[in-house]
């Protein structure tokens, strides 16, 4: 029995240096799947490796599916092609899809040559679906029949299928036509009231809410939201079922985007990172990023030079420069944000500039009137000898906050017009513009007091 002081990932590698696999598996069930993951992150390349050999690909693909995906792949990576292939074989049709698709293109291709042949066809179908449709979701496990069955047929076939189906938690039956079509949902709660010979078609749901493989995640976010289903079938062009997404699914797909969203809001724009990934790959995806957004800060940055001497006639500006940038940029992300979430919820479109433009600048123009008077104010207090310097201050702070909350619920717009990621390409624009239109305010306006005699 481990202390209970001691930390998961060191019982882990207490049991894997044991070899003792029903103990692993033991401590592994009885493990919040949040701790699975933290513990394995701390686990070193060898441990996991070790820890997967253990298990067996049945009990490890289990495990594999508490981790992130870019987790999962970086363990799969270490292992051995034949090892990862067994995995992946045991895991649901989603999931798998989901960590090969985080593997380096000949990687997966190469575990997917070693996979049966049956499931590598259905592994590569399901890959050919972007990640936020509902073909990249679906799963293609699922129970189906022709509209032609009895209920005595279904009955029997479900007692075969007991075993194989038991893991992914059926509770629909999907009817199709000779040619496949979806033309009715069967709830398998029906078969036991139903008598034996009824034709399946008889006891039906017909005319099924169903969606298309390139249904986008914010529909199916919304179609769950108003209906209370378990799950709902996938259909082709043609309304050929091709399997079923379920909503438990859809939110953590929904979960995934957002945090996606969050990492590329950051800079983290080329995939997932995690802490236990390789030094080298996390500095270069950080890095490729950064050095974007110096260039775009060197470009701000020399509107400066060309008022040096605005600077040294009136020093007081350096210290209230950065504060309007900076005061704006936040005004500016609190609109992209609005923007952003406004496009997600389908309440604003691309096209919906002007609408969007009107709202803002309101709430612009009564943010910037109060935090320029506030800085204003400031300025005259503490510069007295400049008494007019907290006019200078005021107006540009004011004008900058009308643009950047312009900006700022434009350019997400702007984006998903030209089908570009609001959350990867507003961000580095904003704060570029917001801090070249604050020093051009800033300086531009005390230059014309200056010549004018004010100051």
């Amino acid at each position: 029995m481990p202390d209970i002081k001691t930390q998961p990932w060191e019982i882990i590698r207490g049991y894997i240096d044991a070899d003792d696999k029903d103990a692993l598996l033991r401590f592994l069930e009885e493990l919040p799947p949040g701790d699975t993951a933290r513990a394995f992150s701390r686990l070193g390349e060898d441990d996991c490796n070790r820890a997967f050999r253990l298990l067996g690909p049945e009990d490890a693909a289990d495990v594999l599916e508490e981790l992130a995906d870019a987790q999962g792949a970086d363990i799969l990576e270490d292992l051995p092609i034949h090892e990862a292939a067994s995995i992946i074989e045991e895991m649901e049709s989603d999931r798998r899809a989901d960590i090969l698709g985080e593997l380096d293109e000949d990687d997966a291709e190469a575990i997917l040559r070693q996979m049966a042949p049956e499931e590598a066809e259905d592994a590569r179908e399901l890959l050919r679906y972007d990640d936020d449709t509902a073909g990249g979701i679906m799963i293609t496990e699922y129970l189906s029949y022709p509209e032609t069955c009895t209920v005595i047929e279904v009955q029997e076939d479900l007692r075969k299928k007991a075993n194989s189906q038991s893991d992914v938690g059926i509770q629909y039956a999907y009817v199709e036509s000779k040619n496949g079509k979806l033309v009715g949902v069967l709830q398998l709660r029906d078969l036991f009231f139903a008598p034996t010979d009824t034709p399946i078609r008889a006891i039906m749901v017909v005319n099924p809410i169903f969606v298309f493989t390139n249904t986008h995640l914010d529909e199916l976010d919304d179609l769950f939201e108003r209906y209370p289903f378990w799950g709902l079938p996938v259909v082709d062009e043609s309304g050929v079922l091709q399997g079923i997404v379920r909503r438990a699914d859809v939110v953590e797909a929904w979960g995934e985007v957002q945090g996606r969203s969050l990492l590329r809001f950051g800079g983290i724009v080329f995939g997932e990172e995690l802490r236990n990934m390789p030094l080298r790959e996390r500095s270069s995806r950080r890095l490729s990023w950064l050095f974007v957004n110096m260039g775009l800060s060197i470009l701000a940055a020399s509107v400066v030079l060309g008022h040096q001497e605005t600077v040294n006639r009136l020093f007081a500006l350096v210290f209230f420069m950065p504060i309007i940038c900076n005061m704006s940029g936040c005004s500016g992300n609190q609109a992209v944000a609005v923007s952003i979430r406004e496009l997600t919820l389908g309440i604003i479109k691309p096209e919906d500039y002007f609408h969007v433009w009107r709202k803002e600048l309101a709430v612009g123009l009564i943010n910037g009137l109060v935090l320029g008077c506030c800085m204003g104010a400031i300025a005259s207090v503490f510069w007295d000898e400049t008494a007019f310097l907290g006019v200078v201050v005021g107006a540009a702070f004011t004008l900058n906050t009308l643009v950047a909350v312009s900006l700022g619920g434009l350019i997400p717009l702007l984006l998903r017009h030209f089908k570009i990621d609001p959350a990867l390409g507003a961000p580095p624009m904003l704060t570029t513009l917001t801090d070249m239109c604050g020093f051009i305010f800033v300086l531009g306006l005390a230059r014309l007091a200056i010549e004018a005699g004010l100051i």
